[in-house]
């Protein structure tokens, strides 16, 4: 909408940009000037449909690509968990370490590519989401127990440290479970060996909470902005050598906006970072 205003009177051009005006014209126009601004405005919605365009596309191919690649590393994993076990015969030591160190790169290759697909679904509206009564407290309870065996490695725990929860939420379970291993990850990644990471639950300001509080070395200034953009990292390092994406929090900041909740950074008194999420309690 291109509307007209007094040349006189700057508040007819706020008011007009305040209903929706994307341009104006001054009182008296010329016709040259209407023709001249009617152009670029149609120049620009025919540039920003071509750009939809060939982001529809892009995360057409980088989900293809994806697809295609999945399955071929869910084979090489199951072959050489085969292989690790003996099913093919006898493996000495030094084949046994090459062949964790394969399986766990092929791990690493599917981590992303599942979060790639994750991405480029979320990018595209594709990715389904089926709220359902959900309790909260089973999916942090079955989270921070899967996640202990890993931090089990680095010598560090996962404590939890409970408060309020209605007993059910209608969310969707394994991708709110999805936000919950993400951020456990991280936190035992970016948290020095034999670090104690904490999970605090309850009702604040009339949500439901979840905080996870690591030992890491804290988001460092200027770097806040970069947490939940896709393929961003900021300058801190895991502290055991573990790979990072820079896609988890995205794909976790995502999944929270379709459940109407929200999650934010920052760090903790006394050292580290915390990561909260909210839900509404009508979720």
């Amino acid at each position: 909408m291109i509307f007209i205003a007094s040349h006189s009177d700057p508040a007819e051009v706020v008011e007009g940009l305040a209903a929706g005006g994307v341009d104006y014209l001054s009182s008296p126009f010329r016709g040259p000037e209407v023709v001249a601004r009617i152009r670029v405005h149609l120049l620009n919605r025919l540039r920003l449909a071509q750009m939809k365009r060939e982001d529809k596309a892009k995360n057409l191919l980088l989900s293809m690509a994806a697809h295609d690649l999945r399955n071929p590393l869910v084979s090489i994993r199951a072959l050489t968990n085969l292989m690790r076990a003996g099913h093919v015969g006898e493996v000495t030591a030094e084949q046994r370490d090459l062949l964790d160190t394969v399986y766990d790169a092929s791990q690493s290759m599917l981590d992303l590519v599942n979060e790639l697909l994750d991405i480029s679904m979320l990018d595209a509206g594709e990715l389904k989401f089926t709220p359902g009564p959900t309790s909260l407290t089973d999916l942090i309870t079955s989270s921070v127990r899967l996640n202990n065996a890993t931090a089990a490695k680095k010598g560090s725990f996962i404590v939890v440290k409970p408060g309020e929860l209605p007993p059910e939420l209608a969310i969707d379970g394994p991708k709110i479970r999805q936000v919950l291993n993400n951020m456990l990850d991280n936190a035992i990644k970016f948290s020095p060996p034999s670090s104690t990471i904490t999970v605090e639950t309850g009702l604040v300001s009339g949500r439901c909470s979840v905080v996870v509080r690591d030992k890491g070395p804290g988001i460092l200034e200027g770097e806040h902005e970069r947490l939940f953009k896709d393929f961003s990292r900021t300058s801190a390092k895991p502290t055991g050598g573990e790979t990072s994406t820079g896609l988890g929090l995205s794909i976790c900041a995502k999944i929270m906006r379709a459940h109407a909740g929200t999650i934010e950074a920052q760090n903790a008194p006394g050292g580290g970072a915390e990561f909260r999420i909210t839900f509404p309690l009508n979720a």
